[in-house]
């Protein structure tokens, strides 16, 4: 056993929960390797834990999904990755606050050296959320006209810039001007400021009063029927986070009348499941 430094939380609450404090790591077993980090990631996530949205096996509990670092030690019988290897992933619990966490060697992506470890930690959890959203849940083809909420949040910016090479057409909703700016810049072709605008009727100028087939929802609460009312009939909602509170209660048969629609809820720990084995081996397996 090992003892280092990790940020937990001994009950759900606000910031003032967060504990710096002395944890002990053990030796990884087969199957495992220990991961000394070097950079780790923030997310909407952590607050969701934190508060209790998203509930912790037990307490007390580090926190923290995404992170990179180095291979310090492996368990029997382990190849895939050796000590000194550079590593980066998408835990499949809270972990990563912590400077030396013991972690599935199936979670564990190489690093290529052009990509950097901060770069690693910020991305790999949100990237790989991106691809499950787009080649997955609703695999985008060229042509196609999306909706991004939140388009220059963590997700919506890596999908504003993997959607338009596809040949997609990007309509993202923000709240500022300086949001708007950063979106298009990531290859959002149609910006709406939602503060400004109603997103409805933009959406539906945009696309010849017909809706769109898909849309992508990573906010929640209020949202959720802005993107409903945007779609085409037998349009996707795909609801992917809560970032604005829970979905209130929903009569489904109103799917039926606003055109047949198809709703997606995806839950971050299937998120996780489905996307984390197309990385395995190389950062650049799942593209």
């Amino acid at each position: 056993m090992s003892r280092v430094n990790a940020v937990r939380i001994h009950k759900n609450g606000g910031p003032e929960e967060l504990r710096y404090e002395e944890v002990e790591v053990g030796e990884p077993g087969p199957g495992e390797a220990r991961v000394r980090h070097t950079a780790i990631g923030l997310n909407f996530t952590d607050i969701h834990h934190r508060t209790g949205r998203y509930p912790v096996a037990q307490f007390p509990h580090v926190i923290g999904m995404e992170a990179a670092g180095v291979v310090e030690a492996v368990g029997q019988g382990v190849s895939a990755v050796r000590p000194g290897d550079r590593v980066a992933y998408a835990s499949d619990k809270p972990r990563t606050y912590s400077q030396s966490p013991v972690m599935p060697i199936a979670r564990l992506v190489k690093l290529p050296d052009f990509v950097d470890d901060e770069t690693a930690a910020a991305v790999i959890l949100k990237g790989l959320t991106t691809q499950y959203l787009i080649r997955s849940v609703h695999r985008i083809s060229a042509g196609d006209t999306i909706l991004i909420q939140a388009a220059a949040g963590g997700v919506g910016l890596i999908m504003c810039q993997w959607a338009r090479p596809l040949g997609a057409r990007v309509i993202g909703t923000v709240g500022t001007v300086e949001k708007a700016e950063l979106a298009k810049a990531h290859g959002c072709e149609h910006p709406i400021i939602y503060t400004q605008e109603d997103v409805v009727a933009r959406v539906r100028t945009l696309t010849d009063g017909i809706g769109l087939p898909v849309v992508y929802d990573g906010v929640g609460g209020s949202t959720f029927e802005t993107s409903l009312a945007c779609l085409r009939r037998r349009g996707l909602c795909v609801s992917y986070g809560t970032a604005a509170g829970l979905i209130p209660p929903f009569d489904l048969f109103r799917l039926n009348r606003m055109g047949s629609l198809d709703v997606s809820h995806l839950l971050f720990e299937l998120a996780v499941d489905l996307a984390a084995p197309r990385a395995r081996g190389s950062l650049c397996s799942f593209l």
